[in-house]
């Protein structure tokens, strides 16, 4: 019944290998400068255009990217909740007792650890201090710059609202207004549900489960081919819409993400070290294709069948562990995006001018660790 289900999966393997042959990360790189460049010739600093045609030009040229989104978001949830159940019901109630306290701990702990590595490096860096008000102004980024910081409403009586809200009454309503974490807790426990059920009903759930899958991998697959374009769209509109001195403020931006990113992959490798006895250089070596593959497509729903093959026949996983972790880690362990977000989230708060309290941090890395995930 599933030999259809492990074809699908040799060809999509197939596909993204042929991805990475290709160099989609160096057309993506080659993309990005291309779309710097072409956007600093649109910009109406120059002289050479109005701002209206420059704001109609970079419409255009965004639009690429708003259909990439578009497809991607399309997906988004079905794909979610086909990945996570089908990582749940891939074990045993056994299996799943003796990996889901484990994994449920890895999950927080590292989500926990980017976002205060995000808030460490905005507070250390203050990237939000180069992008002048002066440049803002004049591309009518900022309308008005608050004096206080505004009055955050968090305490203990709240908590408990906040919790009951997480379990969601209506979960098509949810599915609807993009309660990623709503929806994700529904999906496991439907998950956990559907391991009580016997062989004969668990089968065609599996298959279907299964289907469901691959018809969202082929639109992840469709999307794929976009991405050069994407980019070099995106790009384009951003840099003839906020010019170069707003620019290499977004450059000192960029710069601490990435070098939080950089932090963030030296822990995953400390981690590789110390619980794994593995060496790094060896296991970098063996993921090689799985990384240039997320580089390029900033997907973790496309890598995530290159994922679980360099898993098992790279790196020896048992398939049964592989099978339940990397369909939900893909959809769950956002880890870049909350570190992302945090220095975002921060960068934004000292562009406006507002200071940030300790209260108001926390609130930003509990509402952070909640909003990565499915993003």
């Amino acid at each position: 019944m599933f030999d259809t289900e492990v074809k699908s999966l040799k060809s999509f393997n197939h596909y993204l290998s042929k991805l990475v042959e290709s160099r989609l990360w160096l057309k993506v790189i080659i993309a990005l400068f291309l779309g710097v460049g072409f956007g600093l010739l649109l910009s109406p600093q120059n002289g050479w255009i109005t701002k209206e045609t420059a704001d109609i030009a970079g419409d255009w040229l965004a639009l690429p990217g708003v259909l990439f989104l578009k497809l991607v978001q399309m997906i988004m949830i079905p794909l979610i909740v086909a990945s996570i159940i089908t990582g749940i019901a891939s074990n045993d109630k056994d299996s799943l007792k003796k990996l889901g306290g484990g994994v449920l701990l890895y999950f927080l702990g590292t989500t926990i650890v980017s976002v205060s590595l995000g808030v460490i490096l905005s507070q250390l860096f203050r990237p939000g201090r180069f992008l002048h008000q002066q440049a803002l102004d004049e591309h009518n980024e900022i309308t008005a710059v608050p004096t206080e910081s505004p009055e955050l409403s968090f305490g203990l009586e709240t908590i408990p609202d906040t919790i009951s809200n997480l379990l969601p009454e209506n979960p098509l309503a949810s599915m609807v207004s993009g309660e990623m974490l709503s929806i994700v807790i529904f999906t496991i426990i439907i998950g956990v549900a559907v391991l009580s059920l016997e062989n004969s009903l668990l089968r065609p759930v599996k298959l279907l489960l299964s289907a469901i899958q691959e018809v969202c991998m082929t639109v992840v697959k469709w999307s794929m081919l976009l991405v050069p374009i994407v980019v070099f769209g995106l790009m384009a509109q951003l840099t003839s819409s906020v010019g170069l001195s707003s620019l290499s403020g977004l450059t000192y931006y960029v710069g601490v993400v990435l070098l939080g990113l950089l932090l963030l992959v030296i822990c995953y490798l400390g981690l590789i070290v110390l619980l794994g006895k593995t060496n790094s250089l060896h296991f970098l070596k063996k993921i090689r294709d799985v990384q240039l593959l997320a580089f390029s497509t900033t997907s973790s729903a496309a890598e995530m069948p290159l994922s679980l093959k360099t898993a098992e026949e790279e790196l020896k996983v048992d398939k049964t562990i592989s099978n339940f972790i990397i369909p939900i880690g893909a959809t769950v362990n956002m880890d870049g995006t909350a570190l992302y977000q945090t220095i975002t989230t921060l960068f934004i708060a000292q562009t406006y001018g507002l200071e940030m309290s300790l209260l108001n941090i926390i609130v930003v890395i509990v509402t952070i660790v909640a909003a990565s995930i499915g993003t």
